[in-house]
């Protein structure tokens, strides 16, 4: 008999990538589940986790779990006022990083606050999850939560400086209490060099919810952006952040000799370089702004005859972009900027794969779009790729658990 999941998403009020979609279907998979938001959560997920019969909670239960999260909303109100204060290259490395690492005590604080209701409202759960952990603090939040968890740490963004280290080691028991959940070797491999005592172990976070892509979607995303079917169209979704090659797409543009439909979606954006784009000759550009809803991410990927993916080199953690394309049934045109994934990609007719930072290549990848749109993944696709369904990731979740609390009962 499977129990309910507790699932905190502090992402869960961000509109746009796969937070809430996860949650979401975690939460379908396990009738009954307690969700926690800390920071609140968007009414498009709210009406879903009704129909799922979750219990939701966007406020902490109990003076703890209240004085954790006031005390967090406080770490994060210095930390913006730190990186408008620091902004400047003038300043000295270590006080530019300030504001950075009292961010990292802020979600430790929210986290922790979060598994303190999870305490109160249900503490015979069958899993606990932070599905968006911070990437620091770990034992941290074990102890000031105390509950032991699995949190999933999607990648390291922030490394902890001496004071955040040194608060880390002064709850470093707390660290038996937590297994790191690591959605590519790549991500595993940086976070055990920054937390070897630490155990991870590596499982996709994005999860096969079955809703492939439509005929009837398909035809209705060429006719809201006005595509004719017989002419090739490329998506590129999600917010333009440094580790993508724009730059590389903006060079490869203008070597296109033939016409291509681009779909742009997400933020932020460069709207100087979409001026650009909208003058090249061979570029019918469309935009959607951002961030945008579920339906309309579909509808986005519906008119493509590809998704477009291009990272600079060395980047390894989980594409959400992949990962979305290949659960609907988007063909990808890919950069080898991960080599885990250019594995798991090659031979597959539903992908072309590029140099990572090289325009001409790109270009040329995107005329065999022009010329012959590839085929389109099959079901078989989401766990080539390592995607579970959402059944298979709360059977993970539960079983990964039920041998974190047998080894650790409490904290």
């Amino acid at each position: 008999m499977t129990g309910p999941l507790v699932l905190i998403e502090p992402y869960a009020d961000r509109l746009g990538g796969h937070h809430q979609r996860t949650l979401v279907a975690l939460a379908q998979a396990r009738p009954g589940s307690l969700v926690i938001a800390p920071h609140g959560i968007l009414h498009e997920a709210v009406a879903a986790l009704r129909e799922a019969g979750a219990q939701l909670v966007t406020a902490p239960a109990g003076n703890p779990a209240a004085v954790l999260l006031a005390a967090s909303r406080l770490a994060a109100g210095l930390s913006r006022a730190g990186l408008r204060v620091f902004r400047s290259r003038r300043w000295p490395h270590f006080l530019r990083r300030l504001p950075h690492q009292i961010t990292l005590v802020a979600r430790c604080l929210a986290e922790a606050s979060a598994m303190r209701t999870a305490r109160q409202l249900e503490p015979g759960a069958e899993a606990v999850v932070i599905l968006s952990a911070s990437e620091a603090l770990h034992g941290a939040v074990a102890l000031l939560g105390g509950l032991p968890h699995l949190r999933f740490v999607h990648e390291q963004v922030t490394t902890e400086d001496a004071a955040v280290r040194f608060l880390g080691r002064l709850a470093r028991r707390g660290e038996r209490h937590v297994l790191a959940v690591c959605p590519t070797q790549a991500v595993v491999d940086q976070f055990t060099a920054a937390f070897p005592d630490l155990p991870a172990v590596v499982r996709a976070f994005a999860v096969d919810d079955g809703r492939c892509l439509t005929d009837a979607e398909r035809d209705g995303g060429r006719t809201a952006f006005d595509i004719p079917t017989s002419e090739a169209a490329v998506c590129l979704v999600g917010g333009w952040w440094p580790y993508k090659d724009i730059g590389g797409i903006d060079v490869a543009l203008t070597l296109l000799k033939e016409p291509l439909h681009l779909v742009v979606t997400g933020i932020p954006l460069d709207e100087a370089m979409l001026a650009r784009w909208c003058d090249l000759p061979n570029v019918r550009l469309h935009t959607v702004p951002g961030p945008v809803s579920e339906s309309v991410l579909r509808l986005v990927y519906a008119a493509a005859d590809a998704a477009l993916v291009t990272r600079r080199p060395g980047v390894g953690k989980e594409s959400g972009l992949v990962m979305d394309a290949a659960r609907l049934g988007v063909p990808l045109v890919v950069s080898d900027h991960d080599p885990g994934l250019t594995a798991r990609l090659s031979g597959r007719p539903w992908a072309l794969t590029f140099a990572a930072s090289a325009p001409d290549a790109l270009a040329e990848a995107l005329h065999s779009v022009i010329r012959q749109p590839p085929e389109r993944p099959g079901p078989e696709a989401p766990h080539l790729l390592g995607m579970w369904s959402a059944a298979g990731q709360a059977d993970f979740l539960a079983r990964t658990f039920a041998s974190l609390r047998t080894k650790e009962p409490r904290c």
